[in-house]
């Protein structure tokens, strides 16, 4: 994909460093001089632009109306917004993603704005923090889709409802699926027969709404 990463400090340089590895074509935008000189470094050459994403000249000079995503990353909120209006309303950039800095202006990103997915780093950090202070044992492995559902990982307890049952008989949470067993040093894929022993830890994904029923039904000590 072409992807333009506007924002050249520490999360842009690092975002545009795991794209390029994975094969996209990735142009970065950064306004401060000594700061592009410093990245043209590490990139190939063509890839750091020196100029304000907030410019629609220097936007389109970027690929602006080519590009399949554009992130801004930036420090600034202001700049990010107005980036992302450009791209989405006057590029029409399929996909637009914008870091919010301040928490208190989470609302203004969004769809009018342009803004397709706004990464909010102290929203998500919260909600990290907390979901883990309320799961306990149970432990967060990926967010899915937008954060409605979770890869999770989960001891059974020894007194737990479904220890020394098959796959089968136990009724899991709704939107709930199995993935794995691990067992001592064994990865085990499910099957309708797997009986469930405890002390096994479980690799499931589920909606997050269901994750105190399943941590329940799992994770019941003796």
């Amino acid at each position: 994909m072409k992807i333009i990463v506007v924002g050249g400090g520490q999360v842009g340089a690092y975002l545009a460093s795991l794209l390029t590895e994975r094969g996209h074509e990735v142009k970065i935008m950064e306004i401060k001089k000594a700061r592009a000189e410093l990245l043209r470094q590490s990139f190939p050459e063509g890839t750091v632009l020196c100029g304000s994403g907030t410019d629609p000249k220097t936007l389109e000079s970027a690929g602006a109306r080519h590009a399949d995503v554009v992130a801004a990353v930036t420090g600034s909120d202001e700049t990010n917004l107005v980036v992302a209006t450009l791209a989405k309303l006057e590029y029409g950039v399929r996909r637009v993603v914008a870091r919010v800095n301040n928490p208190k202006n989470a609302w203004l990103y969004t769809p009018v704005m342009g803004v397709d997915a706004a990464l909010n780093q102290a929203d998500v950090m919260a909600h990290l923090v907390a979901e883990e202070m309320s799961m306990g044992d149970m432990m967060t492995l990926l967010k899915l889709h937008g954060g409605k559902y979770s890869l999770v990982e989960r001891l059974v307890g020894t007194a737990s409802p479904v220890a020394g049952k098959a796959l089968r008989d136990m009724e899991l949470p709704r939107e709930c699926v199995l993935v794995a067993v691990i067992r001592s040093s064994d990865l085990l894929i499910p099957r309708g027969d797997t009986v469930i022993r405890a002390n096994d830890k479980l690799i499931a994904i589920t909606n997050v709404e269901q994750l105190q029923k399943l941590d329940d039904m799992l994770g019941t000590e003796g």
